[in-house]
């Protein structure tokens, strides 16, 4: 096994044992290996959350758990974006993320928020359980181009619909959205006059790229 590839196994099972000093470590390794930031992310800490996931689903493990993985996860992230940010003198533009009013759920956005930052955007991230209102008021406030908005539950999908309908009720012709989460399809973004769907934070990059680009 390489050097690289034990950097990205232990990031991996530093999310998968929720051990955040082990991710942070692990990330400072990676750096200092010069590792790409977002094959670590993805090749290492997303690989872990993945396993999380399995496991909590298959219920071997509990929230308590995933969410103490979460935290983990972070950590790991918080290391890479400092090199991410710090390499980025030029903002691509403003992107307002966050997830919707009544869903708690922040892992997949962390992950969305990491690469975006890494490509160069400036990200404002609100959070949880926010409201369309916050969502387009800030948006208005920083001068956004963009709103990225997950749902990971059924019952909370219509958050992103209410942002779509608000954005058009209040005539912000130049602010796009691009939405995601478990429960999101294409289907549901294309029905509710979104943007962009996004199903993963690797391709996000991508995704805004293209949606921006007749800017």
């Amino acid at each position: 096994m390489s050097k690289k590839e034990e950097i990205l196994l232990l990031l991996r099972r530093a999310v998968e044992t929720w051990n955040a000093d082990l991710a942070r470590e692990a990330a400072e390794d990676a750096l200092d290996l010069g590792i790409d930031p977002c094959e670590a992310i993805e090749q290492g800490l997303g690989k872990g959350m993945d396993s999380i996931s399995d496991r909590y689903y298959h219920g071997k493990i509990f929230l308590p758990q995933v969410l103490a993985a979460s935290r983990a996860m972070e950590t790991g992230i918080s290391v890479f974006e400092q090199y991410l940010c710090s390499r980025t003198a030029h903002s691509k533009g403003v992107v307002i993320m966050g997830t919707v009013q009544g869903d708690i759920h922040e892992i997949g956005k962390h992950v969305v928020c990491a690469f975006l930052r890494g490509a160069g955007y400036t990200v404002y991230d609100l959070g949880k359980d926010v409201s369309p209102d916050e969502f387009i008021q800030t948006a208005r406030e920083k001068g956004a181009c963009l709103i990225g908005a997950s749902a990971l539950m059924t019952t909370t999908l219509v958050g992103q619909k209410r942002i779509v309908d608000q954005i058009k009720e209040e005539k912000i012709l130049d602010l796009k959205t691009i939405f995601g989460g478990a429960c999101c399809t294409p289907k549901w973004v294309e029905s509710i006059g979104g943007d962009a769907y996004c199903s993963c934070g690797a391709k996000v990059v991508a995704e805004v790229e293209t949606l921006l680009s007749d800017r």
